[in-house]
Protein backbone atom coordinates (compact mmCIF):
# COMPACT_ATOMS: atom_id res chain seq x y z
CA UNK A 1 0.00 0.00 0.00
CA UNK A 2 1.24 3.42 -1.25
CA UNK A 3 1.79 5.75 1.94
CA UNK A 4 1.32 9.45 2.30
CA UNK A 5 3.66 11.98 1.74
CA UNK A 6 3.86 13.40 5.13
CA UNK A 7 5.91 16.95 5.47
CA UNK A 8 8.76 16.51 8.08
CA UNK A 9 7.69 17.02 11.88
CA UNK A 10 4.35 14.36 11.12
CA UNK A 11 2.27 17.62 10.68
CA UNK A 12 -0.27 19.10 8.56
CA UNK A 13 0.44 21.63 6.10
CA UNK A 14 -0.93 25.15 7.87
CA UNK A 15 -2.56 26.71 4.09
CA UNK A 16 -3.56 30.03 5.77
CA UNK A 17 -0.04 30.12 6.91
CA UNK A 18 1.73 29.64 4.02
CA UNK A 19 -0.75 32.20 1.82
CA UNK A 20 0.24 34.97 4.74
CA UNK A 21 3.93 34.28 4.46
CA UNK A 22 3.48 34.23 0.58
CA UNK A 23 1.66 37.66 0.96
CA UNK A 24 4.34 39.23 2.98
CA UNK A 25 7.36 38.67 0.57
CA UNK A 26 8.43 39.84 -2.59
CA UNK A 27 5.71 38.16 -4.49
CA UNK A 28 2.89 40.30 -2.03
CA UNK A 29 4.39 43.41 -2.94
CA UNK A 30 4.68 42.94 -6.95
CA UNK A 31 1.13 42.05 -6.70
CA UNK A 32 0.09 44.73 -4.63
CA UNK A 33 1.76 47.13 -7.22
CA UNK A 34 0.20 46.08 -9.78
CA UNK A 35 -3.16 46.46 -8.13
CA UNK A 36 -2.34 50.13 -7.52
CA UNK A 37 -1.71 50.55 -11.03
CA UNK A 38 -5.02 48.96 -12.65
CA UNK A 39 -6.91 50.77 -9.72
CA UNK A 40 -5.33 54.24 -11.00
CA UNK A 41 -7.59 55.22 -14.06
CA UNK A 42 -10.64 53.93 -12.14
CA UNK A 43 -9.80 55.86 -8.97
CA UNK A 44 -9.02 59.26 -11.07
CA UNK A 45 -12.40 58.60 -12.87
CA UNK A 46 -14.12 58.27 -9.91
CA UNK A 47 -11.91 61.31 -7.94
CA UNK A 48 -13.25 63.25 -10.94
CA UNK A 49 -17.03 62.58 -11.06
CA UNK A 50 -16.82 63.29 -7.69
CA UNK A 51 -15.27 67.04 -8.05
CA UNK A 52 -17.86 67.39 -11.12
CA UNK A 53 -20.67 66.87 -8.46
CA UNK A 54 -19.26 68.52 -5.90
CA UNK A 55 -18.48 71.95 -8.85
CA UNK A 56 -22.28 71.20 -10.37
CA UNK A 57 -24.14 71.39 -6.76
CA UNK A 58 -22.31 74.58 -6.28
CA UNK A 59 -22.92 76.41 -9.29
CA UNK A 60 -26.61 75.42 -8.95
CA UNK A 61 -26.79 76.32 -5.47
CA UNK A 62 -24.86 80.05 -6.35
CA UNK A 63 -27.37 82.51 -6.02
CA UNK A 64 -27.47 83.89 -9.36
CA UNK A 65 -27.62 80.29 -11.35
CA UNK A 66 -30.21 79.28 -8.45
CA UNK A 67 -32.29 82.37 -9.26
CA UNK A 68 -32.19 81.63 -13.33
CA UNK A 69 -33.20 78.00 -12.51
CA UNK A 70 -36.46 79.07 -10.14
CA UNK A 71 -37.03 81.66 -12.96
CA UNK A 72 -37.28 79.20 -15.63
CA UNK A 73 -39.22 76.56 -13.62
CA UNK A 74 -41.80 79.48 -12.60
CA UNK A 75 -42.39 79.99 -17.01
CA UNK A 76 -44.99 78.30 -18.30
CA UNK A 77 -48.50 78.55 -20.23
CA UNK A 78 -47.60 82.30 -20.07
CA UNK A 79 -44.21 82.36 -21.71
CA UNK A 80 -46.06 79.92 -24.71
CA UNK A 81 -49.02 82.18 -25.00
CA UNK A 82 -46.76 85.26 -25.16
CA UNK A 83 -44.32 83.71 -27.59
CA UNK A 84 -46.94 82.57 -30.23
CA UNK A 85 -48.10 85.73 -30.64
CA UNK A 86 -45.40 86.92 -32.83
CA UNK A 87 -46.09 84.14 -35.67
CA UNK A 88 -45.28 84.94 -38.98
CA UNK A 89 -48.19 86.78 -39.18
CA UNK A 90 -47.65 89.23 -36.54
CA UNK A 91 -43.76 89.11 -38.06
CA UNK A 92 -45.09 90.37 -41.60
CA UNK A 93 -47.23 93.00 -39.82
CA UNK A 94 -44.22 94.32 -37.20
CA UNK A 95 -42.12 94.43 -40.14
CA UNK A 96 -44.25 96.37 -42.66
CA UNK A 97 -44.49 98.68 -39.30
CA UNK A 98 -41.25 99.52 -39.67
CA UNK A 99 -40.77 99.46 -42.96
CA UNK A 100 -43.81 101.69 -43.71
CA UNK A 101 -43.59 104.03 -40.80
CA UNK A 102 -39.69 104.19 -39.77
CA UNK A 103 -39.32 104.47 -36.18
CA UNK A 104 -42.97 106.01 -35.58
CA UNK A 105 -45.08 103.59 -34.09
CA UNK A 106 -42.12 101.54 -31.91
CA UNK A 107 -44.20 103.22 -29.13
CA UNK A 108 -47.02 100.67 -29.59
CA UNK A 109 -44.15 98.33 -28.07
CA UNK A 110 -44.39 99.59 -24.92
CA UNK A 111 -48.41 100.93 -25.10
CA UNK A 112 -49.59 97.53 -25.70
CA UNK A 113 -47.78 95.50 -23.06
CA UNK A 114 -49.85 95.99 -20.09
CA UNK A 115 -52.89 95.96 -21.69
CA UNK A 116 -52.46 92.23 -23.08
CA UNK A 117 -50.72 91.80 -19.84
CA UNK A 118 -53.51 92.63 -18.27
CA UNK A 119 -55.92 90.41 -20.28
CA UNK A 120 -53.68 87.42 -20.41
CA UNK A 121 -54.08 87.35 -16.43
CA UNK A 122 -57.05 87.47 -15.87
CA UNK A 123 -57.46 84.45 -18.49
CA UNK A 124 -55.14 82.64 -16.30
CA UNK A 125 -56.65 84.05 -12.85
CA UNK A 126 -59.89 82.35 -14.36
CA UNK A 127 -58.42 78.82 -15.22
CA UNK A 128 -56.81 78.45 -12.11
CA UNK A 129 -59.56 79.40 -9.81
CA UNK A 130 -62.66 77.61 -11.70
CA UNK A 131 -60.55 74.68 -13.39
CA UNK A 132 -63.05 75.61 -16.34
CA UNK A 133 -61.70 77.13 -19.87
CA UNK A 134 -62.62 80.00 -20.99
CA UNK A 135 -65.33 78.59 -23.14
CA UNK A 136 -66.88 76.52 -19.96
CA UNK A 137 -67.25 79.79 -17.71
CA UNK A 138 -68.48 81.42 -20.48
CA UNK A 139 -71.48 78.43 -21.14
CA UNK A 140 -71.93 78.26 -17.76
CA UNK A 141 -72.86 82.17 -17.28
CA UNK A 142 -73.96 83.13 -20.77
CA UNK A 143 -76.43 82.36 -23.37
CA UNK A 144 -74.66 79.50 -25.17
CA UNK A 145 -75.57 81.05 -28.73
CA UNK A 146 -73.27 83.58 -28.22
CA UNK A 147 -70.30 81.36 -27.34
CA UNK A 148 -71.40 79.12 -29.93
CA UNK A 149 -71.10 82.37 -32.58
CA UNK A 150 -67.97 83.39 -31.20
CA UNK A 151 -66.33 79.90 -31.26
CA UNK A 152 -67.19 79.24 -34.77
CA UNK A 153 -65.58 82.86 -35.62
CA UNK A 154 -62.81 82.10 -33.41
CA UNK A 155 -62.14 78.24 -35.55
CA UNK A 156 -62.36 80.76 -38.67
CA UNK A 157 -60.08 82.78 -37.94
CA UNK A 158 -57.59 80.55 -36.59
CA UNK A 159 -57.75 78.45 -39.55
CA UNK A 160 -56.87 81.39 -41.95
CA UNK A 161 -53.92 82.48 -39.72
CA UNK A 162 -53.02 78.17 -39.69
CA UNK A 163 -53.15 78.68 -43.74
CA UNK A 164 -50.89 81.67 -43.80
CA UNK A 165 -48.42 80.66 -41.25
CA UNK A 166 -47.98 77.43 -43.02
CA UNK A 167 -47.33 79.05 -46.23
CA UNK A 168 -44.77 81.25 -43.76
CA UNK A 169 -42.89 78.54 -43.17
CA UNK A 170 -42.53 77.03 -46.23
CA UNK A 171 -41.45 79.78 -47.94
CA UNK A 172 -38.89 80.40 -44.77
CA UNK A 173 -37.15 77.05 -45.44
CA UNK A 174 -37.32 77.60 -49.40
CA UNK A 175 -35.19 80.49 -48.43
CA UNK A 176 -32.30 77.79 -47.81
CA UNK A 177 -33.42 74.70 -50.17
CA UNK A 178 -34.79 76.63 -52.84
CA UNK A 179 -35.56 73.41 -54.89
CA UNK A 180 -37.76 71.73 -51.99
CA UNK A 181 -41.55 71.85 -53.33
CA UNK A 182 -43.77 74.52 -51.75
CA UNK A 183 -46.44 72.10 -51.19
CA UNK A 184 -44.39 69.33 -50.09
CA UNK A 185 -42.77 71.17 -47.52
CA UNK A 186 -46.81 72.36 -45.88
CA UNK A 187 -47.68 68.82 -45.42
CA UNK A 188 -44.64 67.69 -44.30
CA UNK A 189 -44.43 70.57 -41.54
CA UNK A 190 -48.28 69.38 -40.88
CA UNK A 191 -47.25 65.82 -40.66
CA UNK A 192 -44.83 66.57 -38.17
CA UNK A 193 -46.98 69.25 -36.06
CA UNK A 194 -50.13 66.60 -35.49
CA UNK A 195 -48.00 63.73 -34.49
CA UNK A 196 -45.80 65.37 -31.90
CA UNK A 197 -49.35 67.74 -30.90
CA UNK A 198 -51.56 64.33 -30.91
CA UNK A 199 -49.02 61.73 -29.27
CA UNK A 200 -46.48 63.02 -27.55
CA UNK A 201 -47.27 63.52 -23.68
CA UNK A 202 -49.04 66.85 -22.30
CA UNK A 203 -45.82 67.55 -19.99
CA UNK A 204 -43.03 66.17 -22.82
CA UNK A 205 -45.07 68.50 -24.84
CA UNK A 206 -45.13 71.41 -22.91
CA UNK A 207 -41.88 71.45 -22.20
CA UNK A 208 -41.13 71.53 -26.38
CA UNK A 209 -43.55 74.37 -26.14
CA UNK A 210 -41.80 76.58 -23.78
CA UNK A 211 -38.25 75.67 -25.18
CA UNK A 212 -39.25 76.29 -28.49
CA UNK A 213 -40.71 79.88 -27.49
CA UNK A 214 -36.83 80.91 -26.73
CA UNK A 215 -36.60 81.05 -30.82
CA UNK A 216 -37.75 84.83 -30.30
CA UNK A 217 -34.17 85.86 -29.13
CA UNK A 218 -33.28 85.19 -33.19
CA UNK A 219 -35.01 88.17 -33.46
CA UNK A 220 -33.40 90.41 -30.78
CA UNK A 221 -29.76 89.09 -32.44
CA UNK A 222 -30.68 89.63 -35.84
CA UNK A 223 -31.10 93.51 -35.24
CA UNK A 224 -28.13 93.57 -32.95
CA UNK A 225 -26.54 92.71 -35.55
CA UNK A 226 -27.39 95.30 -37.83
CA UNK A 227 -24.12 98.08 -37.72
CA UNK A 228 -25.51 101.28 -37.45
CA UNK A 229 -28.27 101.40 -35.63
CA UNK A 230 -29.24 105.07 -33.82
CA UNK A 231 -30.34 103.94 -30.48
CA UNK A 232 -30.73 107.37 -29.42
CA UNK A 233 -33.49 107.60 -31.97
CA UNK A 234 -34.93 104.50 -31.76
CA UNK A 235 -35.35 104.98 -27.60
CA UNK A 236 -36.72 108.30 -28.32
CA UNK A 237 -39.32 106.67 -30.75
CA UNK A 238 -40.02 103.97 -28.39
CA UNK A 239 -41.27 106.40 -25.67
CA UNK A 240 -42.73 109.10 -27.84
CA UNK A 241 -46.34 108.61 -28.72
CA UNK A 242 -46.97 109.85 -32.78
CA UNK A 243 -50.07 109.15 -34.69
CA UNK A 244 -52.29 110.96 -37.31
CA UNK A 245 -56.33 110.04 -37.57
CA UNK A 246 -55.33 108.93 -41.39
CA UNK A 247 -56.72 105.55 -42.41
CA UNK A 248 -53.55 104.31 -43.24
CA UNK A 249 -52.71 105.18 -39.66
CA UNK A 250 -55.51 103.87 -37.94
CA UNK A 251 -55.47 100.48 -40.14
CA UNK A 252 -51.93 99.64 -39.23
CA UNK A 253 -52.32 100.55 -35.29
CA UNK A 254 -55.31 98.58 -35.94
CA UNK A 255 -53.26 95.29 -37.41
CA UNK A 256 -50.98 95.75 -34.40
CA UNK A 257 -53.75 95.61 -31.71
CA UNK A 258 -55.69 92.91 -33.71
CA UNK A 259 -51.83 90.86 -33.55
CA UNK A 260 -51.19 91.97 -29.80
CA UNK A 261 -54.48 91.35 -28.41
CA UNK A 262 -56.24 88.36 -30.27
CA UNK A 263 -59.08 85.85 -29.55
CA UNK A 264 -57.16 82.42 -29.48
CA UNK A 265 -54.37 83.61 -26.74
CA UNK A 266 -57.26 84.09 -24.30
CA UNK A 267 -58.76 80.28 -25.01
CA UNK A 268 -55.11 79.14 -25.14
CA UNK A 269 -54.09 80.76 -22.09
CA UNK A 270 -56.93 79.72 -19.54
CA UNK A 271 -56.70 75.66 -20.99
CA UNK A 272 -53.19 75.62 -20.29
CA UNK A 273 -53.74 76.62 -16.35
CA UNK A 274 -56.48 73.95 -16.42
CA UNK A 275 -54.27 71.13 -18.03
CA UNK A 276 -51.01 72.04 -15.98
CA UNK A 277 -53.76 71.66 -12.72
CA UNK A 278 -54.62 68.21 -13.78
CA UNK A 279 -51.34 67.42 -14.74
CA UNK A 280 -50.98 68.08 -10.54
CA UNK A 281 -53.56 66.08 -9.38
CA UNK A 282 -55.90 68.88 -9.10
CA UNK A 283 -58.97 68.39 -11.17
CA UNK A 284 -62.08 69.73 -9.39
CA UNK A 285 -62.99 73.51 -8.16
CA UNK A 286 -62.84 73.31 -4.72
CA UNK A 287 -59.34 71.99 -3.91
CA UNK A 288 -58.37 74.96 -6.67
CA UNK A 289 -60.19 77.70 -4.65
CA UNK A 290 -58.75 76.45 -1.24
CA UNK A 291 -54.99 75.58 -3.06
CA UNK A 292 -54.46 78.34 -5.14
CA UNK A 293 -52.92 80.93 -2.87
CA UNK A 294 -51.28 83.81 -3.20
CA UNK A 295 -48.12 82.49 -3.97
CA UNK A 296 -49.45 80.78 -6.72
CA UNK A 297 -51.14 83.61 -8.08
CA UNK A 298 -48.10 85.44 -7.82
CA UNK A 299 -45.85 82.67 -10.19
CA UNK A 300 -49.18 82.83 -12.61
CA UNK A 301 -48.97 86.64 -12.54
CA UNK A 302 -44.60 86.28 -13.32
CA UNK A 303 -45.31 83.34 -15.90
CA UNK A 304 -47.84 85.89 -17.97
CA UNK A 305 -45.86 89.33 -17.50
CA UNK A 306 -42.64 87.94 -18.82
CA UNK A 307 -44.58 86.12 -21.40
CA UNK A 308 -46.48 89.54 -22.71
CA UNK A 309 -42.83 90.93 -22.33
CA UNK A 310 -40.99 88.63 -24.72
CA UNK A 311 -43.72 88.90 -26.97
CA UNK A 312 -43.56 92.80 -27.26
CA UNK A 313 -39.73 93.43 -26.93
CA UNK A 314 -39.90 91.21 -30.13
CA UNK A 315 -41.96 93.16 -31.77
CA UNK A 316 -39.70 96.17 -31.13
CA UNK A 317 -36.68 95.06 -32.54
CA UNK A 318 -38.46 93.65 -35.51
CA UNK A 319 -39.89 97.21 -35.85
CA UNK A 320 -36.80 98.38 -35.50
CA UNK A 321 -35.18 96.45 -37.47
CA UNK A 322 -36.90 96.92 -40.69
CA UNK A 323 -37.48 100.87 -39.92
CA UNK A 324 -33.46 101.24 -39.72
CA UNK A 325 -32.85 99.50 -43.23
CA UNK A 326 -35.98 98.57 -45.01
CA UNK A 327 -37.70 102.00 -44.54
CA UNK A 328 -34.09 104.04 -44.70
CA UNK A 329 -33.64 102.42 -48.56
CA UNK A 330 -36.87 103.21 -49.89
CA UNK A 331 -38.56 99.58 -49.19
CA UNK A 332 -41.30 100.68 -47.61
CA UNK A 333 -44.00 97.41 -48.26
CA UNK A 334 -44.11 93.82 -47.07
CA UNK A 335 -46.45 91.24 -48.08
CA UNK A 336 -44.85 87.77 -45.66
CA UNK A 337 -42.27 87.47 -43.29
CA UNK A 338 -39.99 85.63 -45.73
CA UNK A 339 -40.10 88.70 -47.85
CA UNK A 340 -38.88 90.90 -44.93
CA UNK A 341 -35.87 88.51 -44.36
CA UNK A 342 -35.05 88.34 -48.04
CA UNK A 343 -35.49 92.40 -48.00
CA UNK A 344 -33.08 92.59 -44.75
CA UNK A 345 -30.29 90.05 -46.45
CA UNK A 346 -28.78 93.26 -48.72
CA UNK A 347 -29.29 95.44 -46.09
CA UNK A 348 -28.50 94.00 -42.27
CA UNK A 349 -25.87 91.37 -43.73
CA UNK A 350 -25.69 87.38 -43.68
CA UNK A 351 -26.07 86.69 -40.27
CA UNK A 352 -29.18 88.91 -39.71
CA UNK A 353 -31.08 87.16 -42.38
CA UNK A 354 -30.10 83.86 -41.41
CA UNK A 355 -31.57 84.41 -37.38
CA UNK A 356 -34.88 86.08 -39.24
CA UNK A 357 -35.19 83.31 -41.88
CA UNK A 358 -34.84 80.85 -38.56
CA UNK A 359 -37.24 82.90 -35.92
CA UNK A 360 -40.11 82.53 -38.97
CA UNK A 361 -40.15 78.69 -39.13
CA UNK A 362 -39.64 78.46 -35.33
CA UNK A 363 -42.55 80.76 -34.39
CA UNK A 364 -44.61 79.20 -36.68
CA UNK A 365 -44.01 75.85 -35.61
CA UNK A 366 -45.43 77.33 -32.67
CA UNK A 367 -48.00 79.75 -33.33
CA UNK A 368 -50.16 76.77 -35.27
CA UNK A 369 -50.68 74.39 -32.81
CA UNK A 370 -51.59 76.70 -30.30
CA UNK A 371 -54.15 78.18 -32.93
CA UNK A 372 -55.69 74.95 -33.37
CA UNK A 373 -55.61 74.04 -30.04
CA UNK A 374 -57.20 77.09 -28.77
CA UNK A 375 -59.83 76.47 -31.25
CA UNK A 376 -60.65 72.95 -30.14
CA UNK A 377 -60.47 73.91 -26.66
CA UNK A 378 -63.21 76.68 -27.59
CA UNK A 379 -65.47 74.34 -29.53
CA UNK A 380 -65.34 70.89 -27.26
CA UNK A 381 -66.16 72.81 -23.97
CA UNK A 382 -69.15 75.08 -26.14
CA UNK A 383 -70.43 71.62 -26.85
CA UNK A 384 -69.67 69.40 -23.45
CA UNK A 385 -66.91 67.00 -25.27
CA UNK A 386 -64.04 65.90 -23.49
CA UNK A 387 -60.94 67.76 -23.92
CA UNK A 388 -57.21 67.93 -23.02
CA UNK A 389 -53.84 67.47 -24.52
CA UNK A 390 -53.50 64.82 -21.47
CA UNK A 391 -56.05 62.61 -22.83
CA UNK A 392 -54.93 60.22 -25.14
CA UNK A 393 -56.83 59.95 -28.86
CA UNK A 394 -58.62 57.38 -28.37
CA UNK A 395 -60.24 59.23 -25.42
CA UNK A 396 -61.01 62.49 -26.64
CA UNK A 397 -61.42 62.00 -30.87
CA UNK A 398 -63.16 65.21 -31.20
CA UNK A 399 -60.62 67.52 -29.38
CA UNK A 400 -58.06 66.10 -31.50
CA UNK A 401 -60.30 65.62 -34.25
CA UNK A 402 -60.58 69.43 -34.47
CA UNK A 403 -57.23 70.22 -33.88
CA UNK A 404 -57.00 68.13 -37.45
CA UNK A 405 -59.58 69.69 -39.38
CA UNK A 406 -58.45 73.01 -38.69
CA UNK A 407 -54.50 72.27 -39.36
CA UNK A 408 -55.78 70.32 -42.70
CA UNK A 409 -57.86 72.91 -43.98
CA UNK A 410 -55.34 75.99 -43.40
CA UNK A 411 -52.64 73.53 -45.52
CA UNK A 412 -55.61 73.01 -48.30
CA UNK A 413 -56.06 77.34 -47.98
CA UNK A 414 -52.37 77.58 -50.00
CA UNK A 415 -53.74 74.92 -52.22
CA UNK A 416 -56.90 76.48 -53.63
CA UNK A 417 -54.30 79.86 -53.81
CA UNK A 418 -56.22 81.97 -51.20
CA UNK A 419 -53.40 85.13 -51.07
CA UNK A 420 -51.89 84.89 -47.38
CA UNK A 421 -52.05 88.54 -47.02
CA UNK A 422 -55.94 87.98 -48.11
CA UNK A 423 -56.61 85.44 -45.63
CA UNK A 424 -54.95 87.40 -42.80
CA UNK A 425 -56.79 90.51 -43.34
CA UNK A 426 -60.36 87.60 -43.07
CA UNK A 427 -58.48 86.72 -39.81
CA UNK A 428 -58.07 90.07 -38.78
CA UNK A 429 -61.72 90.99 -39.56
CA UNK A 430 -63.07 88.26 -37.87
CA UNK A 431 -61.02 88.71 -34.28
CA UNK A 432 -62.57 92.48 -35.02
CA UNK A 433 -65.98 90.89 -34.63
CA UNK A 434 -65.26 88.04 -31.92
CA UNK A 435 -62.36 90.41 -29.55
CA UNK A 436 -64.36 92.88 -28.13
CA UNK A 437 -67.31 90.61 -27.37
CA UNK A 438 -65.35 87.91 -25.42
CA UNK A 439 -63.10 91.01 -23.67
CA UNK A 440 -66.21 91.68 -22.15
CA UNK A 441 -67.25 88.38 -21.33
CA UNK A 442 -63.31 88.12 -19.55
CA UNK A 443 -63.89 91.31 -17.69
CA UNK A 444 -67.12 89.97 -16.02
CA UNK A 445 -66.08 86.27 -15.03
CA UNK A 446 -62.89 87.76 -13.78
CA UNK A 447 -64.57 90.34 -11.54
CA UNK A 448 -67.56 88.21 -10.16
CA UNK A 449 -66.84 87.54 -6.24
CA UNK A 450 -69.29 84.59 -6.64
CA UNK A 451 -66.93 82.84 -9.22
CA UNK A 452 -63.45 84.30 -8.21
CA UNK A 453 -64.21 85.09 -4.62
CA UNK A 454 -61.14 86.51 -3.51
CA UNK A 455 -59.14 86.46 -6.83
CA UNK A 456 -61.80 88.51 -8.34
CA UNK A 457 -60.10 91.53 -10.58
CA UNK A 458 -59.35 94.86 -8.21
CA UNK A 459 -60.12 98.32 -9.89
CA UNK A 460 -57.00 98.93 -11.81
CA UNK A 461 -57.20 95.76 -13.82
CA UNK A 462 -60.88 96.42 -14.12
CA UNK A 463 -59.95 99.91 -15.58
CA UNK A 464 -57.42 98.61 -17.67
CA UNK A 465 -59.56 95.90 -19.16
CA UNK A 466 -62.31 98.14 -20.20
CA UNK A 467 -60.05 100.09 -21.72
CA UNK A 468 -58.62 97.70 -23.61
CA UNK A 469 -62.32 96.07 -24.68
CA UNK A 470 -63.11 99.81 -25.83
CA UNK A 471 -59.90 100.07 -27.85
CA UNK A 472 -60.44 97.06 -29.58
CA UNK A 473 -63.81 97.55 -30.25
CA UNK A 474 -62.71 100.63 -32.00
CA UNK A 475 -60.24 98.68 -34.17
CA UNK A 476 -62.60 95.99 -35.56
CA UNK A 477 -64.87 99.02 -36.61
CA UNK A 478 -61.78 100.84 -37.97
CA UNK A 479 -61.03 97.54 -39.62
CA UNK A 480 -64.20 97.05 -41.44
CA UNK A 481 -64.39 100.86 -42.66
CA UNK A 482 -61.08 100.32 -44.06
CA UNK A 483 -62.04 97.21 -46.01
CA UNK A 484 -65.43 99.21 -47.33
CA UNK A 485 -63.31 102.71 -48.01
Amino acid sequence: MRSESRPRGGGKIDLEKKVTLKKGGKKALEEEIVEKVAEAPARVLDGTIEISKKVEISIVEHEPIKAVKDYWKTLGPGLTTGASDDDPSGIATYSQTGAGWGFRFLWLAAFTYPLMSNIQEMCARIGLVTGRGLAGNIRKFFPRWILILCTLLLFIANTFNIGANLGAISEAIRLFYPQLGYFKLIFAVVAIILLCQIFLPYRKYANYLKWLALILISYIFSTLLIDGLDWQKILFAAITPSFSFTKDQIVIVTAILGTTISPYLFFWQTSQEVEDGVEDGITKMEPRQREIDKKEIKKMRIDVWSGMFLSNLVMFFIIAACAATLHAHGITNIETAADAALALRPLAGEYSFLLFAIGIIGTGALGIPILAGASSYALAESFGWRYGLHYKLRQAYAFYGVIIISIVVGALINLIGINPIKALIYAAVLNGFVAPVVLVLILILASSAKLMGEKKNGWLATAIGWITAGLMAFAGLATIWSLMT
